[in-house]
């Protein structure tokens, strides 16, 4: 089938309980694994491409590979640009067939941040295509916070009411305590700020850094209103393990699909049950 609606399965979300997996892909066998186990759970999916993985794989190939497995695909796939860096990144994306993206002026100052989300949005929406953007700062791998920094990196409410009410967003990720890569301890994400993040503004939210959040944390900010999560860490350290322990246990495999089948399997199953926990398993 064509690519699927971005908009329409995160407000289904929104509307009856479930979050929607963003799944990050790497190469064709993460493509691969994300999309044949969410027809297995009937599940509707998007794929995530960073700007980062669009370098590696080629904007090309990227698409005509995700656009090959969504042709066959009984659930809906969507490929979404994530964390898009500029305008410009934006554009490129949408001409070469992405149906959603995400710009993230989180870094800039708030009336930047608007300023430029408003842009993307004025010329993404005249082409049908949605968007979602992000509004404090999420943490990263070597981020360290106090208290104090903490706290001022966590999404005002009304700083948040105010960019979702002039930007007509889609998607809103509010930045809530959750962070990039493998947390260091226990994340401690702050539900009251979503629950009122959720009361103003009215749209689907986005969880970012989804690998390592405890399972009770994650149907809890489900409750609250979001209905996107996404996960990548996850599966490059499935795919990445799976492959390290072939080569510990017989050093003269050289056939690449010796391992990156079994890699790939193994993606597999971490995205079945983030499926399965996410609740979005039978919704398409």
């Amino acid at each position: 089938m064509p690519f699927g609606s971005f908009k329409q399965v995160l407000n289904d979300g929104l509307q009856n309980g479930y979050a929607v997996g963003q799944f990050n892909i790497n190469n064709l066998e993460f493509t691969q694994a994300i999309v044949e186990v969410a027809n297995e759970e009937g599940s509707p999916v998007i794929l995530g491409a960073s700007e980062g993985a669009i370098k590696y794989m080629g904007l090309d190939y990227m698409v005509a590979i995700v656009r090959a497995a969504a042709e066959k695909s009984k659930v809906p796939v969507i490929l979404h640009l994530d964390h898009g860096s500029s305008f410009d990144m934006v554009m490129k994306c949408i001409r070469n067939g992405f149906t959603s993206v995400m710009i993230d002026g989180s870094h800039h100052p708030f009336e930047e941040n608007l300023a430029v989300t408003q842009k993307v949005v004025e010329a993404s929406h005249a082409v049908g295509v949605h968007v979602e953007a992000e509004l404090g700062r999420i943490g990263g791998v070597e981020d360290d916070l106090t208290v104090d920094a903490r706290e001022a990196a966590l999404v005002r409410v009304d700083e948040a009411e105010v960019f979702v009410k002039k930007t007509g967003v889609d998607a809103f990720a509010p930045a809530i305590g959750s962070a990039h890569g493998h947390y260091k301890g226990k994340p401690e994400l702050a539900f009251d700020r979503l629950k009122d993040v959720r009361d103003v503004t009215g749209v689907p939210l986005v969880l970012h850094g989804g690998t390592g959040i405890p399972d009770e944390d994650i149907l809890q900010a489900i409750r609250f209103g979001v209905s996107k999560i996404n996960v990548n860490t996850e599966n490059q350290s499935a795919f990445t393990d799976t492959i390290r322990a072939i080569f510990e246990k017989d050093k003269n495999v050289y056939d690449p699909r010796k391992y990156l089948g079994p890699a790939r399997e193994a993606i597999k199953e971490a995205v079945r049950t983030k499926i399965r926990l996410f609740g979005s398993a039978n919704r398409a």
